[in-house]
């Protein structure tokens, strides 16, 4: 008795079988747990104990305290809510001690700010747990406004999307605007365009262009996060005024040249195509590697150049020299692109 108390203190679900299923039914419409109910059940006599023991742990079986042969089926809703009630107590108890914790801290955080000069503004965290617990905070204490440049198509993995998806639904239920930059090739990935579709309803917006500056995050125009140049996971917070502000000029810059995407099947999928593959000629003819053209559009090495043995196809040429004169000779190069 003492650890089924403790059982259903926890909310844990004995697991259940077929055997139970019938016995669940059996006393659904006969109201008896007597040894003809084992019969009518096809169960042994301690089979049949057993499985009504697990069924009355689950809270779906109820016995007649006055006699024992006598037993009522508990609807599933109820017993689910019977057994959630305390792990629902629970949770709302280490809510309100998180937020007890987050309130005695937060005191502290305005005096940290103000003791740190303009000069020590940046602060590294090399993990992405780090950065993923920087990024919840910030998200969290965000007052008016997120600003992003996702490069790379806004290819990531589906538990990181996820995730920054929750963030983004909860500021934008408390009114904070979000806008987002992606490269053009996003709108050619399906996660990215599930995900701007489920934003966009929500109330974010985004925009696309064929080549961006790079990673980045702003809170509030105050907190910016880049990316570490080593390449890893980590990042570098910025809180520097000047700095900041120097970030948020690059982003408005790139984002009055962009365009509006909020869904991949009506928004100008051929004036993009276009787009990427003209600029795809520009690279080229400036001498840019395939490695470091796909860096540049955000495209998978391999997508390059698949689009980049086209594009030679197309202009009949054996060599990015070739390419760059017959792109030149159609007319496809601006002067700058030629003088490069």
């Amino acid at each position: 008795m003492k650890e089924n108390a403790q059982t259903d203190h926890l909310g844990v679900v004995p697991e259940l079988n077929a055997a139970d299923l019938a016995v669940y039914t059996w006393v659904l419409e006969h109201r008896r747990v007597d040894p003809d109910a084992a019969a009518a059940t096809g169960l042994g006599p301690e089979e049949f104990e057993l499985s009504v023991e697990r069924l009355r742990q689950a809270h779906l079986l109820h016995v007649s305290p006055d006699d024992p042969s006598v037993a009522f089926a508990v609807a599933p809703e109820t017993a689910a809510a019977q057994l959630a009630a305390p792990v629902e107590a629970r949770i709302r108890e280490q809510q309100q001690h998180l937020a007890g914790v987050r309130a005695q801290l937060g005191r502290f955080v305005p005096h940290y700010y103000q003791r740190h000069s303009p000069a020590e503004g940046l602060q590294v965290l090399d993990s992405v747990q780090a950065v993923r617990v920087a990024l919840n905070n910030a998200s969290d204490r965000c007052c008016k406004e997120v600003l992003a440049s996702q490069p790379g198509g806004g290819a990531r993995v589906p538990a990181a999307m996820e995730e920054a998806l929750a963030r983004d639904r909860a500021m934008l239920e408390r009114g904070i605007a979000i806008r987002t930059l992606y490269h053009h090739t996003a709108r050619f990935n399906g996660p990215s365009q599930a995900y701007v579709a489920t934003a966009s309803a929500l109330g974010a917006q985004y925009r696309t262009a064929h080549e961006l500056f790079g990673r980045l995050i702003i809170f509030d125009r105050e907190l910016a996060f880049i990316p570490v140049k080593d390449g890893s996971w980590g990042a570098v917070v910025i809180r520097e005024p000047s700095t900041v502000a120097y970030l948020c000029t690059i982003f408005e810059q790139t984002w009055d040249r962009a365009q509006p995407f909020a869904d991949a099947a009506s928004q100008g999928l051929e004036e993009v195509s276009r787009e990427i593959h003209e600029t795809i000629i520009q690279l080229l003819a400036a001498g840019l590697k395939d490695e470091a053209i796909a860096r540049r559009l955000g495209m998978s090495l391999r997508t390059a150049r698949r689009h980049i043995a086209d594009i030679m196809e197309e202009l009949d040429a054996a060599s990015r020299f070739q390419a760059g004169v017959a792109a030149a000779s159609r007319g496809l190069l601006t002067p700058d692109d030629q003088r490069t």
